[in-house]
Formats: structure tokens, C-alpha cells, sequence
């Protein structure tokens, strides 16, 4: 029993210490959950100039502009091709399960990369036009789960992800398809 005693009481004075290091960093010292919130701001970093802003945000867009490229492709636009949305194809129903996942997690990928080219203005002009078209898609997954007008949804997803391609393109920003792992498509 010792022991545990020992043990708390290193505990509770190494707590002790931490505690009042924080309010002795903080820049007014009047209180330890302002002292706290300081050290988490500072502990956040942020891009300092606006050309950092501006490159960080069409880097974002990129890679989820990429995201959605790569899991339309893979699990909508490449089991459409091989006919498994069909009735009576052989994994219709499990085929349909993962491409209304992926149509989930590609119109959430495509709505932060909307947000994302906010932060650039050459992207913003270029994807500006298409945030209704991608709002317009995030009632497709649930058609899709249930197998209603395949052959429209599947087609409503590869037009918008190839207008999303031809923007970044434009505005210099290049998205090539890559594929999530299921854990990024199920965690989004």
C-alpha cells in the first residue's frame, strides 16, 4: 500500500507543477483556463502570409478534390461500366451499398474542396459555378444505396467530379484520381 500512497502523492505535485506552470505562462496570469487557452492557440500552427493561405488552400482542394475523384471512379463510375448496377447482376446489392458510401464521402470531399478554393481566388472563380451542381448531389447516395435510376446518378457524379477536374485544371491545380481507404471512406 505504500507504494500507491507514494505514487499519488507524485502525482498530485507533478499536477500541481503543471498547473501552476500554465498560469505562470499565461500573458495575464489572472486565471489557469485562460493561461490554457493561450498555450492551445500557440500550440496551433497557421500559415502567416497570404500567398501561404492562398497555396495551402489549393493544396487542400487538390488532395480532396482527388478523394472524391478517386472513390467516384473506383466504386461508382468502374462497377457502372462493368454492369454490376443491373438487376440481376451477381453483387448488385453489395456493389450498390459501396457506391452510395462512396457517393456520401464524395460529395462531402467536394464540398471542402468547394470550401477550400474559397481561399484562392483563381479557384474560386473556377469552381464558383459549380457549387450548385454539387449541392444537387447529395441526395444521389441514397439513390444509389437503393438502386433507383443508376444510369442518371452515376452519370450526375462523373460529370460534376470531370467539371471538377477541367476548374482545378484551369486554375492550375491538377486533381488525379485517388482512391481512399475504406477506413477514409467510412470515417470521411
Amino acid at each position: 500500500m505504500p507504494v500507491s500512497i507514494r505514487r499519488l502523492i507524485v502525482a498530485l505535485t507533478l499536477s500541481c507543477a503543471l498547473v501552476a506552470g500554465a498560469t505562470a505562462c499565461s500573458s495575464s496570469g489572472s486565471s489557469a483556463g485562460k493561461g490554457t487557452a493561450a498555450v492551445a492557440v500557440a500550440a496551433t500552427p497557421s500559415p502567416s502570409t497570404t500567398a501561404e493561405k492562398q497555396r495551402l488552400s489549393k493544396t487542400r482542394f487538390v488532395a480532396n478534390a482527388s478523394l472524391a475523384a478517386g472513390a467516384t471512379y473506383q466504386w461508382i463510375v468502374k462497377p457502372w461500366k462493368a454492369g454490376k448496377f443491373k438487376k440481376g447482376a451477381k453483387g448488385r446489392k453489395l456493389a450498390l451499398i459501396k457506391a452510395g458510401v462512396a457517393g456520401a464521402f464524395a460529395y462531402n470531399r467536394l464540398k471542402a474542396a468547394s470550401r477550400n478554393a474559397k481561399g484562392d481566388p483563381t479557384l474560386s472563380k473556377a469552381i464558383g459555378p459549380l457549387t450548385a451542381g454539387i449541392d444537387a448531389l447529395k441526395s444521389l447516395p441514397a439513390k444509389l444505396r437503393k438502386g433507383k435510376s443508376t444510369d442518371s446518378t452515376v452519370g450526375s457524379f462523373d460529370d460534376i467530379i470531370n467539371q471538377v477536374k477541367d476548374a482545378g485544371k484551369s486554375a492550375g491545380a491538377n486533381v488525379t484520381d485517388k482512391v481512399p481507404s475504406g477506413a477514409q471512406l467510412t470515417h470521411g
